[in-house]
């Protein structure tokens, strides 16, 4: 096995997956072969280019993601790429977390792009209807795909670039971590259904209802919530909501971390919540982002 794996520093519940140049240097050429356009518009063709990244690596990083995500004890995995070359370019990035995502699923169209994975930046100035470009603002712990019809089983968050960056860690909670779990998920109204709406920048123009907390198959709690998006119906459901929040914020057990460059956040979307602390304020702040959310293939 030519990747390393250990513990987050921070966390032994997150495992690092560490990929050194000289592997990489294998990918340059099977990747080559799709360009961004043909990944776009060919679908198989992001298998393809999956089965080169597992044969790198003996085809057992599959295997090992798979474990990583599908483990309650884990369910996260970091991707640290030696990338300090500049041969290895966004594109080069595009076309790492696409194959990431294929060894374990099949991504959700994301409607905010049009596409099979979102890129997009959160800057100095922004006129933007989401908390998801504020850059002096925290984001809040969430879920992803709370507004969609979709299931949403996984997330891939990968840094592209970021210039005259500060502050702007990485934030993320293991749900049974979270101090205020029993109380929150045993409450009768996260149980209920409640409206999920999305701004127009998410381009969907519909409704969902889904309670906050449900069980998965082993009886345990988990989680679909994001703090902009719900449409309480009463008093009831908007305390709960506000009660949620504040106990998800003043959490002591969330991790907090710089994410280096290039590397990419691989999450279960059921027990794991992710946010960002707020920049430090810069006239030329600039980070990239893609995003990538899926379905598991079994």
């Amino acid at each position: 096995m030519s990747f390393s794996i250990s513990d987050h520093q921070n966390s032994k519940r997150v495992r690092v997956i560490k990929f050194k140049e000289s592997d990489l240097d294998r990918l340059v050429f099977p990747f080559k072969k799709h360009s961004i356009l043909s990944l776009e518009y060919k679908p198989f063709s992001r298998f393809s280019l999956a089965k080169s990244l597992d044969e790198v690596f003996q085809n057992k990083l599959s295997k090992t993601l798979n474990d990583i995500l599908n483990d309650r004890n884990t369910g996260t995995a970091i991707v640290e790429p030696e990338i300090k070359n500049k041969k290895f370019d966004k594109d080069f990035l595009v076309k790492l977390s696409t194959g990431l995502a294929y060894l374990i699923g099949n991504p959700n169209f994301d409607s905010m792009t049009g596409k099979y994975y979102a890129r997009f930046h959160v800057k100095h100035q922004d006129s933007s209807d989401s908390y998801l470009r504020k850059a002096y603002t925290n984001l809040d712990l969430h879920t992803d795909g709370t507004y969609v019809k979709e299931k949403t089983d996984w997330i891939i968050m990968t840094k592209m670039e970021e210039q005259n960056v500060g502050g702007g860690e990485s934030v993320i909670l293991h749900l049974d971590d979270w101090e205020y779990l029993e109380d929150l998920s045993s409450d009768p109204v996260g149980q209920e259904d409640f409206v999920w709406g999305s701004p127009k920048s998410k381009n969907v123009d519909y409704k969902v209802e889904h309670p906050v907390f449900s069980k998965d198959k082993n009886g345990k709690p988990v989680i679909s919530y994001i703090d902009q998006f719900p449409e309480p119906k009463n008093m009831k459901q908007g305390l709960f909501l506000q009660k949620l929040s504040d106990a998800l914020e003043q959490s002591k057990n969330k991790i907090s971390f710089p994410l280096p460059v290039g590397s990419t956040i691989f999450s279960n979307n059921y027990f794991w919540l992710h946010g960002r602390k707020a920049f430090k304020e810069h006239s030329g702040l600039s980070r990239e982002l893609l995003r990538i959310r899926g379905t598991f293939f079994n």
